[in-house]
């Protein structure tokens, strides 16, 4: 009797042990607003501006570990840093980072589309220096009863510096990195 309850024990525990083998592991993702300082081995530039396409270089060289990519600045376009190491995540404004065989996933939340034009519908624009974003951006429209959506454009998107679209009509959302939208009302 004891040798069958042991026996029972130990088919449970190797049961329980193939079944966690068998389930697929939780999907990792990139990471908006954060760096991956270090352990560098080629920089390429981005001409989508797209972090997706920076992860999908990652996926095809066997070498790459971990990745990150650089928003436009000034006048330099979008890049990707493939890494042979995993360096700590750092956060940071200027980048999307992540580690191979991770997609992207941006945040949402907070009444904001990320990678989201809502091109068409504008009656006012203008240009947004400093680190004051799409939140001034969104603070603008919001405050305006004309306005009814907003899209942001990152620097280098539309034009060198950061610039923030108002709509008096609310146009379709599409996917576009570099560009954050709204709807208000």
């Amino acid at each position: 009797m004891a040798r069958l309850a042991v026996l029972r024990v130990l088919f449970a525990v190797l049961a329980s042990a193939a079944i966690t083998l068998v389930q697929p592991a939780v999907p990792a993702h990139a990471q908006a607003n954060f760096d991956r300082i270090g352990g560098d081995y080629l920089r390429t530039p981005v001409r989508s501006g797209d972090p997706a396409d920076c992860a999908l270089v990652c996926e095809r060289d066997r070498r790459c570990r971990a990745w990150t990519f650089s928003y436009p600045s000034g006048t330099d376009g979008a890049f990707c840093w493939l890494k042979s190491t995993v360096p700590q995540r750092t956060h940071s404004d200027c980048c999307v980072s992540g580690v191979r065989g991770a997609g992207v996933l941006e945040p949402r939340g907070r009444g904001v589309e990320i990678s989201t034009d809502r091109s068409g519908g504008d009656y006012r624009s203008f240009e947004i220096k400093g680190n004051e974003g799409q939140d001034r951006c969104k603070t603008t429209c919001d405050n305006d009863n004309k306005c009814r959506a907003w899209t942001y454009a990152r620097p280098g998107y539309a034009g060198r510096e950061a610039r923030c679209f108002l709509k008096k009509e609310i146009k379709p959302p599409r996917r576009r990195p570099g560009f954050s939208s709204g709807v208000v009302r």
